[in-house]
């Protein structure tokens, strides 16, 4: 047998012993939604992370949805109601972001190597672009001055430090993502005189912590950046990003964020922070910790069977929809995501089975010698904690298998 992360609390067994979604059993969800495979989203448990980052964030900072985390358009809707702006990765997001209307909200699009027609897509829609490079900046400045509009650009930073324990680290070294620091206040300088309108900064650092003081030590560490930067361009910053990094309880061992001490730490921050940036919106930008948890992915059992002695319960699911929890999403050692035979959720764990996908690939492993209640073909497996980097993130044409299904609940 084989550890496994922790199930999110709050969810329990139905009247039935079976898992309870939203309030509405797993089975029910799945004959509402035509089938398995099938991500299930609950609004309910992202509302209450909302509220919980706004209890506990000061109040001149304002959250923003990392689309890329999970951009499922109903997800996006219900969201624009809720969060104070969106994050972009792509002008594929910003199309299906504006379809969703979520445009209504302020919205900044980073990433590296964007292509001429995202640049104008933005422009035109009044986008923040964050821009990754000099030669970037200098293309986003003549397709506005092409189309007579004024853009608003700010600069993602390349940070000259790194957001310890990140599961990725994305600042503290050479990267393809944004302008190293020392390079800023020219760049700054050059998008002012160009007459565009000067938005800020961005910093993102990493990604996946959990241990507070290590984001405590990157937000002070960024707020001093800006107001360096700030200093040397001789340039407000009217917005400055902090980036995420918030991180959630994927295997066994993990403890959640602090996000009370974060939040405090910030408040402290921010309040001792430099005169020059006594103008300065923030914002911070989650995308895992607001629905990560939220999310379940639920898979049929269409196979059981015995092999070197070992129980393999084969779903009709897998890693092409759920990479990350079969190991292959960047980590180094695979663990356990928190699993469970929903359609036996109250029963007794009694059996060591080995969960897998339906793909002709030892690597479609979804469980690794997990304890459950005796599995059998027809039950219901789920995959929690799956509500962000799931079907967006999972090579879905792998095998050309069926597609997943998603609700939103």
């Amino acid at each position: 047998m084989k550890a496994m992360g922790p199930i999110p609390g709050g969810f329990e067994a139905g009247a039935d012993g079976s898992l309870a979604i939203a309030g509405t059993a797993a089975e029910a969800l799945v004959e509402l939604a035509g089938g398995t495979p099938l991500f299930v989203y609950d609004r309910q448990r992202i509302g209450e992370k909302v509220a919980r980052f706004r209890a506990a964030m000061p109040d001149n900072v304002a959250l923003h949805y990392a689309v890329k985390a999970n951009p499922y358009p109903s997800l996006l809707t219900w969201l624009a109601s809720h969060v104070d702006g969106f994050d972009l990765a792509s002008g594929g997001e910003l199309l299906t972001l504006e379809e969703a209307g979520g445009l209504a909200c302020p919205v900044s699009f980073a990433g590296p190597g964007k292509g001429d027609w995202e640049l104008e897509l933005a422009i035109e829609r009044g986008v923040t672009i964050n821009l990754e490079s000099e030669a970037e900046a200098a293309r986003a400045i003549a397709i506005a001055d092409r189309l007579g509009v004024q853009p608003k650009l700010a600069i993602r930073v390349n940070p000259p430090f790194a957001l310890k324990g990140a599961g990725m680290k994305m600042g503290g070294l050479a990267s393809p993502f944004g302008v190293d620091s020392e390079r800023v206040p020219t760049l700054a300088r050059r998008i002012a005189d160009a007459g565009a309108e000067w938005r800020g900064l961005h910093v993102y650092a990493g990604s996946q912590v959990l241990r507070a003081d290590a984001i405590i030590e990157m937000q002070r560490a960024t707020v001093a950046l800006a107001a360096e930067i700030a200093g040397s361009s001789g340039l407000p910053i009217p917005h400055l990003n902090l980036g995420g990094g918030f991180g959630i309880p994927y295997a066994s061992g993990d403890e959640p964020l602090d996000l009370d001490r974060v939040g405090s730490a910030l408040r402290d921050t921010l309040l001792d922070a430099p005169d020059v940036l006594n103008e300065t919106r923030y914002a911070i930008e989650l995308g895992r910790w607001l629905v990560g948890e939220a999310g379940v992915y639920l898979a049929r059992v269409v196979d059981v069977k015995q092999s070197g002695g070992r129980t393999f319960a084969i779903t009709d699911g897998g890693l092409h929809h759920v990479l990350a929890a079969s190991g292959n999403f960047g980590q180094t050692l695979r663990r356990n995501y928190p699993i469970a035979n929903a359609s036996r959720f109250a029963l007794r764990s009694s059996q060591v089975v080995t969960v897998t996908g339906c793909l002709c690939t030892p690597l479609d492993l979804l469980g690794d010698e997990v304890m459950m209640p005796g599995t059998r073909v027809g039950d219901l497996i789920a995959i929690f904690c799956a509500g962000a980097y799931g079907k967006s993130a999972s090579p879905a044409g792998f095998l050309s298998q069926p597609d997943a299904r998603e609700l939103l609940v």
